[in-house]
């Protein structure tokens, strides 16, 4: 008796895929990683010499690689400006929640020192090149690279309100939430030009500084440690 063709094992059938997102290929991983590092050394430049005054050869140079290899990443200078500032605020968005995660529950002196710590490590810690840039160069980018990153740069800060409008409940905060978020960002964002590394203030006394500064005695009562 013949066999069924529907239970003849068909050899040239192709596996079953697996499910899941398909696996990175070794080549994928270098790429992304070769554009991470890219842009890191995009924005130490960008910050050390300016966006203007820095060329994709320069680049290219700090990278080991020919003077056109950046375009195999990004399209233009432009265009890797715009992804230093995007990316760099998304990773900051990212990591930002992760520090609220961590205080989640606990009371609003001490959400806001985690967020005011947070926010010194991705402006002056040993990997904060993304942000800064942001800082300078801002006019660099077109309007609507602006608008992309202001997009994310909103959502970012947006976090800050909800232990904002916790301590004006609670008479710690003497401004409107809203307009006092304004004036703490702009505080924060100069340290950027004017702390030194150098120097013997460590990052978790400077944010005692700054909770003293628009709280008053609140830095007092929180404890601290690094995000």
């Amino acid at each position: 008796m013949a066999r069924s063709p529907a239970l003849v094992p068909a050899a040239d059938a192709p596996a079953p895929r697996p499910r899941g997102r398909p696996r990175k290929s070794t080549q994928d991983a270098d790429d992304s990683g070769r554009r991470h590092e890219l842009m890191e050394q995009a924005a130490r430049l960008f910050l050390t010499q300016g966006y203007a005054a820095t060329t994709t050869r320069d680049i290219a140079a700090a990278m080991g690689m020919h003077s056109g290899s950046p375009f195999y990443y990004f399209k233009s200078k432009s265009a890797l400006l715009y992804a230093v500032m995007r990316e760099g605020m998304e990773m900051a968005s990212a990591s930002q929640q992760r520090a609220l995660q961590a205080v989640a529950g606990m009371d609003a002196r001490t959400q806001m020192r985690a967020l005011v710590r947070h926010h010194f490590e991705i402006l002056l810690g040993p990997r904060s090149g993304f942000i800064p840039v942001m800082l300078y160069e801002w006019r660099s980018l077109t309007a609507a690279q602006r608008k992309g990153v202001s997009q994310i740069k909103d959502a970012y800060e947006a976090a800050w309100m909800p232990a904002l409008d916790a301590l004006a409940r609670q008479g710690a905060l003497h401004a409107e939430p809203a307009i006092a978020r304004l004036f703490i960002f702009g505080a924060l964002n100069w340290a950027v030009k004017w702390f030194d590394r150098r120097g013997t203030r460590t990052l978790d006394q400077l944010t005692e500084d700054a909770l003293a500064l628009f709280f008053g005695g609140a830095a007092a009562s929180i404890p601290s440690h690094s995000p």
